[in-house]
């Protein structure tokens, strides 16, 4: 079982983007995903990252709340 805690510095780690609280501000402000798309189809994210974010959604894994979370504040 991993028990990586589940926010979202873990989270970019896991995407392999710097994960300090500076790099992630920056990220959510400069990036925008428009309302009818889906955050592991945003052109934001490279394919590993895309299969990562989907993969954990639809199986509801233990990532799926924080995606969600910044899934909400990429939409701000």
């Amino acid at each position: 079982m991993d028990t990586t805690p589940q926010d979202l510095s873990h989270l970019f780690e896991q995407l392999g983007l710097e994960n300090s609280e500076e790099s992630i501000a920056t990220f959510i402000s400069s990036h925008i995903i428009p309302d009818k798309v889906l955050i592991f189809q945003a052109d934001i994210w490279n394919e590993s990252q895309k299969s990562f974010l989907k993969e954990s959604i639809e199986e509801d894994a233990q990532w799926s709340e924080i995606i969600d979370h910044l899934d909400a504040q990429l939409r701000k």
